[in-house]
Formats: structure tokens, sequence, C-alpha cells
């Protein structure tokens, strides 16, 4: 160091536990830097080490996805997001993260800059997105605080989303009791670029100037990784500051901007500057191009003044990017941002060595090797102690055939479309611009994934955020293979190939033991299904810490799943009923066992049994035959069976079409309550057109998948048997008003 750092705190073991590190990790700084470190460095350290950054209780679980495959362009982890190939020249960029602890104190700036944030990390890549989703969990609608918490959430994903001019696709939201304290907001971002003409996110080239695009830097934000690496608490309310503020309008200009200055040719490396800030990008661009960087905080533009080089460093302020040019082409560079009104500030250069090294006031603040700070370099990682939870025995143990259920299948049926986690999601999607941009062509509500076309080609894309939680707070392995499995059911069923998967891993503080072992597990099960599926893992998100004084959320690994679809004007699929006189069939597993059920938590009040039954195998076949049916234009529907069983299922086909049926469901089991709201896995519901029959069954005869014929579309009653008799309208009205009622609208 060439001069003694003046005006900072005395860094001291007491002051690193403060800072969320612990005294082993302190330890290994001192080492990395031969002495103790500057109160800035400590920073630095404490946001580069955090969980939200490095993964160090998670990377060698993740390590174990299936990671590789033919149309992978880039290694999982390599880049900001993943990227596939999907024909014609082009390639999708796509990736999921959270945003959870900033959305609980602070709903609508927390969910805004986490649609900011997921959309940088695509269009950094050279993408331009082109489709959002979103995967939602809060506690019970019941409660005041839920209904503010849902919308100021849905309020901040809607002003970001419309203004920002990226159409919502899909989704899913989930309530229940085990998100009551920490609600889950994670946000999924597709982009669409051309293949070779993506940008990467590294710093290489001795004397290559490093610049600062986007909007000045202020003070929100700062500590917002480490906030984010702890749980909840009443304390939380005081670190608001840790909340970033976005500003839409702010990063469309950017887009626009970032996407122009690429097509110069004059950029070596761009990196959204996200989680840790300046920190972040500034260590991360450097360690993976191997070489060093010098930077003058006095050049970054302040929005504030006095901010010392901690909170110029730290700072999460949004809407902002790091770039690295082709020395003596800076100006072409800043020439295209002057254009937006943003700004573009030469801070720094790439330099020898491996170290970045941060000056302001003609004093080095910071001095540290980049490959110490960095996921995949220095940053520890661990492998925690993990133990079986004792409750499994408990709920796996239960048996539902103890249980006395009500006979009356009308108002089960009546009651089980008004749950939240059934009824439409209108009240939530409406706020949402699902059509800007003219692609959209299955939008939320009636469809099981969001579609979209692509321009200039007969493909489109689907895709699909999905997991339930409750599924794997029961069998963690089986809860995660169910997670994939379904997600890629539903882009299928909306006639997509899935080809890939993102993912945000919700879970809770993994130094429990028993949280840990939670997590291990689901992972597995995520893996297998993916290896099945042949799915592999493009990169994705780690959430832990999501617990309250109240104890931890429902572990949820979301997925997020990518389909392709080869033709979207001939065999795009929706699952709502078409004409009178098509026949139903049932395609799929057997229809046993409530276990984990929204009947058993509807109907009960009961969270118990285990996790549906799954065959992998099975599932493969399965959605293979209906992809094959829906590309042969063999069916008019196809809806897969989740949340509410057969029953639901039916139901929402016939209120999507306002059409009845007649349905019989004898030959799938004797027991009705299980036949018709079991959620048993690998099961979907087709119609076929009368002049078609043949040829339907005699592909159905050539799979090894079971097929049967349970009815027909007409009139306007849903009829099952003997057990269901309700008008459609009924079921409409209970369905649609459900969540509306709920908000008091």
């Amino acid at each position: 160091m060439s001069k003694t750092i003046l005006q900072e705190p005395e860094v001291t073991l007491e002051l690193a536990l403060d800072h969320g590190l612990t005294a082993e990790e302190y330890d290994m700084i001192k080492n990395y830097l031969g002495r103790t470190p500057t109160f800035t460095e400590l920073g630095v350290y404490s946001v580069m080490w955090s969980e939200h950054c490095s993964y160090k209780n998670s990377i060698l679980e993740i390590k174990k996805l299936p990671r590789e495959g033919a149309q992978l362009l880039v290694e999982a982890g390599e880049e900001n997001a993943g990227l596939v190939d999907i024909g014609d020249g082009l390639a999708c960029a796509f990736k999921v993260e959270s945003h959870n602890h900033p959305s609980a104190v602070e709903p609508y700036q927390g969910a805004a800059t986490g649609v900011g944030g997921i959309h940088r990390d695509i269009f950094t890549m050279g993408a331009r997105p082109v489709a959002s989703l979103n995967s939602l969990r809060f506690g019970s609608m019941d409660t005041p605080r839920v209904r503010y918490l849902l919308d100021g959430v849905v309020r901040g994903i809607s002003d970001y989303g419309n203004s920002f001019g990226i159409p919502m696709i899909g989704g899913d939201i989930y309530f229940d009791e085990a998100y009551k304290g920490n609600p889950l907001v994670n946000a999924m971002s597709v982009g669409i670029v051309k293949v070779g003409e993506t940008a990467s996110a590294i710093a290489k080239g001795i004397g290559n100037p490093v610049l600062i695009v986007g909007a000045s830097t202020g003070r929100d934000g700062i500590h917002g990784a480490t906030f984010a690496s702890e749980e909840i608490s009443e304390e939380s309310e005081a670190k608001r500051p840790s909340v970033q503020v976005g500003d839409p309008f702010t990063e469309k200009l950017l887009l626009e901007a970032s996407l122009e200055a690429l097509k110069t040719g004059a950029v070596v490396g761009m990196q959204d500057m996200g989680a840790a800030g300046i920190a972040c990008s500034t260590s991360e661009m450097t360690a993976k191009g191997g070489q060093g960087m010098k930077v003058d905080l006095d050049k970054v533009p302040a929005r504030e003044d006095g901010m010392t080089a901690y909170e110029l460093l730290l700072s999460e302020s949004q809407e902002r990017m790091l770039v690295v040019a082709e020395k003596g082409r800076e100006q072409e560079i800043i020439d295209v941002y002057d254009k937006w009104d943003l700004h573009a500030v030469v801070i720094g250069e790439v330099v020898e060595g491996d170290r970045c090294t941060y000056w302001k006031e003609g004093e080095v603040k910071a001095d540290i090797p980049a490959d110490s700070l960095v996921l995949g370099g220095g940053a520890p990682q661990y492998v925690r102690e993990a133990i079986r939870p004792a409750y499994l025995d408990d709920v796996q143990g239960f048996d539902a055939r103890s249980l006395k259920h009500p006979d009356d299948h009308n108002q089960i049926l009546l009651k089980l479309m008004g749950s939240p986690n059934i009824a439409s999601k209108r009240w939530v999607h409406e706020q949402y611009d699902t059509m800007v941009r003219t692609n959209t062509v299955n939008a939320p509500g009636n469809s099981d994934s969001g579609v979209i076309r692509i321009k200039g080609s007969k493909k489109g894309l689907a895709a699909k955020t999905d997991c339930n939680g409750r599924y794997v707070y029961l069998n963690p392995r089986k809860g995660g293979q169910i997670a994939v499995a379904e997600s890629a059911r539903n882009v299928v069923c909306s006639g997509a190939k899935p080809v890939a998967v993102t993912n945000c891993l919700n879970f809770g503080n993994p130094y429990k033991p028993e949280v840990y072992w939670t997590f291990k597990e689901a992972l597995g099960g995520m893996g297998d299904a993916c290896r099945a599926l042949n799915t592999p893992v493009t990169g994705g998100n780690v959430s832990f810490y999501n617990e309250n004084p109240n104890g931890a959320i429902f572990p949820t690994p979301t997925i997020g799943m990518l389909g392709i679809v080869e033709d979207v004007e001939k065999h795009r699929m929706t699952p709502d009923f078409k004409k009178e006189g098509d026949i139903i069939y049932y395609l799929g597993a057997d229809r046993k066992g409530l276990g984990g059920s929204e009947y058993l938590k509807t109907i009960h009040g009961l969270t118990i049994g285990d996790a549906p039954d799954i065959d992998l195998d099975l599932e493969v076949t399965l959605q293979e035959l209906v992809l094959t049916l829906i590309q042969s234009e063999r069916v008019n529907a196809a809806h897969d069976l989740s949340d509410g069983g057969l029953a639901a299922a039916l139901a929402e086909m016939a209120i999507h079409a306002g059409k009845g049926a007649s349905v019989s469901v004898k030959e799938l089991g004797s027991d009705t309550h299980e036949v018709l709201y079991s959620e048993a896995q690998s099961g979907v519901l087709v119609t076929v057109p009368p002049s078609g029959l043949q040829k339907f069954e005699q592909t159905v005869s050539e799979s090894a998948v079971n097929a049967v014929k349970i009815g027909l579309v007409n009139g306007s009653e849903l009829v099952i048997d003997t057990a269901v008799k309700v008008k459609v309208s009924d079921l409409a009205d209970v369905y649609e008003s459900a969540i509306p009622k709920a908000m008091g609208s």
C-alpha cells in the first residue's frame, strides 16, 4: 500500500463478524493479502464471499447437476446466463434469479429491481430480451400483510416490466403459511441473439480502458448481497437502504445503447453491475481474463456527495454496466451511450498482474487478488453437515385412508376451484403487458406454458416456471424430480420440446443440517429428472436463508424450463375444450395417492403424506407421445394434471372453453376421491376429434402409455359419473372471483 488509509474504522475480527464473515474466513482474507485488510477491502470480501455472490455453501452440490448438452453454447456458470442453440442461426439466453429478501421489506422496489436485474443479465450477453416470467410465493391470503406484499410485488413487476417493454408470458403463484414471513420473488428473462454475436463478461488486453456506463451511483443497495444472505427478522425493516431503487426507462435506454455498442465491434467485455456492484463486476471480469485492473473511483459518476470508496464499490444502484473497450476505440462506445443520454466514463484500465486496485483521492483504498474474490477461484467452498429431518417419518407415514372424506363432490370441486393455488390468476396477469412486441401466441391464463413466435421463422419458444414446494417439503428427492418433470410436461402440452432448464434454489439456512440435507436431496432429484428428460441445467441462482422467526419456507427449487415449438402456427397447443363431440382421453399413470395434494390442504387442512408418485421412465414416454400427438395434429387440446388432480384439470379445460363435458372415470380406479383428486404425476388429458380417432388410437397403440377414453365435450355442465354435476358457469364464477375477492376488488 502506498499510503496509510485515513478515516476508516480499524479492522478487527469483531468488525469482520459484523460483516457476515466467519473467523476462519477472516483468517483466509489475511492470508490472501499477507496483512490485515483495510475497511474497504473487508467490505469487498464480505459481499463477494456472501452466499448470494459466492454460492459457498451450494456450489459443490450444484456442480453435480447435468450441465452439458449438444445445444448448449456456453457451459453452466460461464456467462451471466445460459445460452442454447435454437436453430436457424439463433440462440436463446435465459435465466431465473431471486429477489426474495428485498421484496420482503420493500415489495414494490424489491420486485421491480429483480425484473431489471435479470433482464440486464440477458442483454449484457448481446441478446435482446423477448419474454419475462415470474414465480411467486406468499403466505395465506387471509393475512393483511400477505395481501400488502402481493399487491406491492405485482405492481413492482408490472410497472417495471411494462415500462421496459417486454411481455410477461407466464409464471406461477402459490400461497401457503410456510411463506408468510418470507415471500419468494423469482424473475426469469428470455432473450434472442444471433449465434456468434454474443458478448462475454471478461476483462482482457493490457491497456484496454474500463468504462462504467448507464446510471449514476448512489447509496441505495449497499450490502444488498449480504442482506440477501441472512435470515429475515424484525430488524430487516431497518435495512430498507439495502433495497435498490429501479428506473425502467433508464434500463430501456441502457438496453438499446448496449446492443448498439456491441455492434461497433469495440467492446471486449461487458457485465451487468448487479449484486455487489462495482466490486463484483470488476473482480469477476478481471479474474476471468487472468489479468489485472486499476480503477479510479473518483471518476465514477455519483449522484450523492461525499461517497466513500467503500460505498462506491458496494453500491447496488441499478441500471449500470461495466464495459471493457478496445484501446483507442473507447470514444466510439462513449458516443453511443451519449446518444442515449447515458453516462459512459472511463474509470480504469486493464493492467499487468492479477490484482484489482481501487484508488480514490490519490490513495489506494483496496488492492486485492481478483481470483481470491470469486466463485470458482479463491472464494470459500463448503460441504455442510446434513441430517435427514425427523418430521419426514411422521408425514410420510400418514395414511390418507384413515380420513373421513366428504361425499359431496360438487362442493369439493367448487371449493378446490376457489383455492388461490388453483383459481384464476387473472387479477395478477392482467396487470402485466402480455402482448407488447406482438410475438406472444400463448399468454398467461389459458395456457400450460407461455409461447412466443420467433419473427422471421416458423419456430416459437415456450417457457414455464414451476415448483410445488409442498412436495419438496414432504419428499425432497421426489419433489425435485417433479419440479423438473412438471415444468417439462407443461411445455410439452403447449407443443414444445423441452431443451434446457435454469433454476432458482430457494431454501432456508444451510448451516442447519436438516435444511442442508433437504437441499442436497432436492438437487439430486432435479438431476435425476434432467438426465431422464435430457434437459441440462444452463445456470441459475441460489437463495438461502429464506427463514423468519417462525421457521423456514417450504424448500422451493424453482425450475425455469425452455422448449422449442417447431411450427408455432400448426403445433401450438392450449388446454381448452375446442369442439362439441370431441372425445376426451386420459393418458398416463394410475391415479393413486392423495399425499401432498391440494385436496388434503384445502378440504382437510393438512400438509401431509408422501409426495405424489412419479416414474421418470413413464414420464419420458408420456411426454414423447403427447408431443407426437400435437405435432401430427392428432389432438385439439392438451392439459397436464397437477394441483387438484383430474377433477380440477377437467374443470379448467371446461372453464377456459365455456363448454361442458360428460365423463366417466370408473376405468381409472375404484376409489373416487383418489381418482379425482390424486396428484400422481405423469398424467395428461387430451381431446380428439371423432374424424381423427383411428389415427389417434394407432399412434397411442405404438406407445407404452396407458390411454383411456373417459368422455365427450358437450353441454354446459361438467358431469363425472354420478359424483359431479355442476354448471361450468358456476365453476367459472368461483374460479375467476377467488383472488379478486381476497384482495378486496
